[in-house]
């Protein structure tokens, strides 16, 4: 069994390196149009920098499972902007995708969580296409749009999950084809568990990015042993590895927050189903620290007994 490791966004160990810079609605307008958008370029060419920044530190670390920043292009879907924000950065995008495709990098988005379709409102719906078409936009840019994904989680439940989920079902068919093609859904720390996701994501037939710590906070009456090789074959048709999003209880009192660190035993009972699966994995690490619980977990798990680490991102476990 081979794990490969990742985390979201931000490497912490570089200086000044956030690739999610942000300006308001609010400072755009205070700015005015011409000094606002320049404002809006400027730290959109500072977030692509840093993006293509973390780049080079993942590949000096040998690490080669990433979630790029949601948040690289400022207002990119505000109604009242909606600008280009490819042409004026062809360059730092085609610098990014190349540098993906050369080190053989898999990277993903994770859109907010107002990004769903089981909602009774149309302009939500509405949205959440509009955000989809922004973050594939983004692949298109970087020209990885053909083996990179999406996750989202299902939405709400609103006091009838049988509703809600017809409501996707309904909803979704709004999305274009070729975006659905490249989303992944991920099962909730309160509302659906990893069995109704799994329901979703067979019936509509997308990848399940299963978190571990949302199934402990939210468990579900199918056995985990039972449900990972179900899991596993929902992303078949991708030709990469299953991914599962890792991170422990911030505390017994805060159980569904995440930890600064990923607590090793908290997440044993899940290494040795994989082993016993002999499941390749990657990892997508969502500890506060993000990089640096990263390295610290894959050293942790390197002590235990016939796993051997491959890389400086990479384990085996025979």
């Amino acid at each position: 069994m081979i794990i490969r490791y990742g985390y979201v966004s931000t490497a912490t160990s570089l200086w000044e390196s956030s690739p999610a810079r942000t300006v308001t609605f609010k400072r755009f307008k205070e700015l005015g149009s011409e000094q606002g958008f320049e404002k809006v370029l400027e730290v959109t060419r500072q977030n692509l920098r840093n993006t293509l920044r973390t780049l080079y530190y993942n590949t000096a670390q040998e690490i080669s499972v990433y979630r790029l920043s949601s948040s690289i292009v400022p207002l990119a879907t505000h109604p009242e902007l909606l600008w280009d924000f490819v042409t004026p950065f062809k360059e730092e995008w085609q610098a990014i995708g190349d540098w993906i495709r050369r080190h053989n990098m898999r990277v993903s988005f994770h859109p907010n969580q107002f990004t769903l379709f089981t909602s009774d409102k149309p302009h939500i719906t509405a949205n959440a296409i509009k955000d989809l078409e922004y973050h594939y936009r983004m692949f298109e840019a970087m020209g990885i749009h053909s083996h990179s994904y999406m996750n989202i989680h299902i939405g709400g439940a609103y006091g009838d999950k049988l509703a809600a989920l017809g409501r996707f079902d309904e909803n979704i068919k709004q999305l274009p084809a070729h975006i659905k093609q490249k989303m992944t859904l991920e099962n909730d720390d309160k509302t659906y568990t990893a069995e109704e996701t799994l329901r979703v994501c067979q019936n509509e037939q997308v990848p399940l990015a299963f978190d571990y710590h949302h199934h402990m906070a939210n468990p579900s009456t199918i056995p985990l042993e039972q449900l990972l090789p179900d899991i596993a074959l929902t992303w078949a048709h991708t030709g990469i590895p299953p991914k599962i999003h890792i991170s422990s209880p911030k505390s017994d009192k805060e159980y569904r927050s995440h930890a600064d660190f990923v607590d090793l035993d908290f997440i044993m009972p899940l290494l040795r189903l994989l082993k016993e699966l002999q499941l390749d994995t990657d990892f997508m690490i969502e500890a506060k620290t993000k990089d640096k619980a990263m390295l610290k977990l894959i050293e942790d798990v390197t002590k235990i007994r016939g796993v051997k680490r491959l890389n400086g991102g990479t384990v085996e476990w025979k």
